[in-house]
């Protein structure tokens, strides 16, 4: 599946050559000989894999995406591969434990929105979009074996990921091995000359260079960014909530950004947005707030625009500073008590969370005299009231 129209000149300016291989960028493999093929102006084919793992992208995705961004702003040619047949082996790369299989189904469901997830940063009518069970699923037993000769048992082991499981006794399943082959075969299919990727894929991106100079191709230069905390300091995981969606509503977007720490602003600030660096100096010079707030304001715009990101600012102020309800509160029909309501509707999971949201004084009816933390599990839920949830959840009840 390619999509894509003829390609713009090539910018050769190397100002902006050197700032796309400094910013955010952990480790550039043939670093000299990309910069000289960046200055020659030869149209170069950038290319990034994702697997559709879940259904949605995060920011910590958009890392990578932003960089292959920084290409096509240059003229480079960019291919953008959804893993939809890497999925079901699963890359554990950054895993501690073994990783199971994906159902095609689930896979097949998760990848429906990713082209259009991407276009939010990336000019999809000059980007050739692929799915790689296009050239992995037919091949065949001999040429895997073909693939696998390029590697030793060894060269898998001594990565530190595999050599902790290992050495904590922990199962690695011989289908863990493939993937790394996979991955590289993706670049030979698409005649890769530069492959994007985070610095926990190091292992999967040499790959492609071993298996592009067996099927006598010029091996990828490799651009590796660093690896980006969630919201909460930790490691981002989609099932841990500490992540930013690129789908997410302009004001959930603003307010997760808010309650960041302040030490994660200049990593935030460098691999997430595209302000100029020498600006992004001077904000963290200033007070933490209004830099944290520049921050949700950048990055709102990026995904949705500047007056998304001006609405969704002044929301805040209304909800933090002013304690009033925002604008747009989600409505949800009333099941009898609170904690029914909440969970029917897909606010809350189950018992338990309500029990540990409400002693943790984070469940709170809004009146006009302020907030009244709610506490009881057969609470009510009025038609009418609005309810906080958390720090940035409004919900309304209303009529079933």
């Amino acid at each position: 599946m390619g999509i894509f129209s003829h390609a713009p000149k090539v910018s050769t300016d190397e100002k902006a050559i050197d700032e796309l291989l400094l910013r955010g960028v952990a480790e550039v493999i043939g670093k000299d000989e990309l910069k000289r093929k960046l200055l020659g102006g030869t149209q170069l084919r950038i290319k990034l894999g994702i697997d559709p793992t879940s259904p949605d992208l995060h920011i910590g995705r958009a890392v990578s995406l932003l960089k292959l961004r920084d290409f096509q702003e240059l003229g480079h040619h960019i291919v953008l591969i959804v893993g939809d047949f890497t999925a079901v082996i699963g890359d554990t790369s950054d895993k501690d434990a073994e990783r199971p299989m994906l159902e095609r189904e689930v896979i097949e469901k998760n990848k429906k929105t990713y082209f259009d997830q991407v276009g939010k940063l990336l000019d999809l009518s000059r980007t050739e979009l692929r799915y790689n069970s296009e050239w992995l699923e037919p091949l065949t037993y001999r040429e895997i074996g073909e693939h696998a000769d390029a590697f030793s048992v060894a060269d898998f082991i001594a990565r530190d990921v595999i050599r902790r499981r290992l050495d904590a006794g922990k199962r690695v399943s011989l289908r863990e091995v493939l993937y790394p082959l996979m991955q590289g075969y993706d670049s030979v299919a698409v005649k890769a000359d530069v492959e994007i990727g985070g610095m926990d894929q190091k292992f999967n991106l040499l790959a492609g260079r071993t298996l592009q100079e067996k099927y006598k191709q010029p091996p990828q230069n490799i651009v590796m960014s660093p690896l980006i905390d969630g919201l909460d300091g930790t490691k981002m995981s989609s099932s841990k909530g500490n992540v930013i969606t690129l789908n997410a509503k302009a004001a959930d977007m603003y307010g997760k950004v808010m309650s960041m720490a302040d030490e994660q602003l200049a990593a935030y600030f460098e691999l997430c947005t595209r302000t100029p660096m020498h600006e992004v100096k001077d904000i963290l010079a200033g007070h933490p707030k209004e830099a944290k707030m520049r921050l949700a304001k950048e990055i709102v715009t990026l995904y949705h625009s500047k007056q998304a990101a001006e609405k969704a600012q002044e929301n805040f102020e209304k909800v933090f500073s002013k304690k009033e309800i925002p604008e747009e509160v989600t409505e949800i029909k009333t099941a009898g008590l609170l904690r029914e309501t909440l969970i029917h509707n897909g606010i809350i999971s189950s018992n338990s969370e309500f029990s540990r949201l409400a002693l943790a004084n984070a469940i709170r009816r809004m009146e006009s005299s302020g907030e009244i933390k709610i506490t009881n599990a057969l609470a009510p839920a009025p038609i009418g009231t609005v309810f906080r949830i958390g720090k940035h959840r409004f919900v309304k009840i209303i009529k079933n």
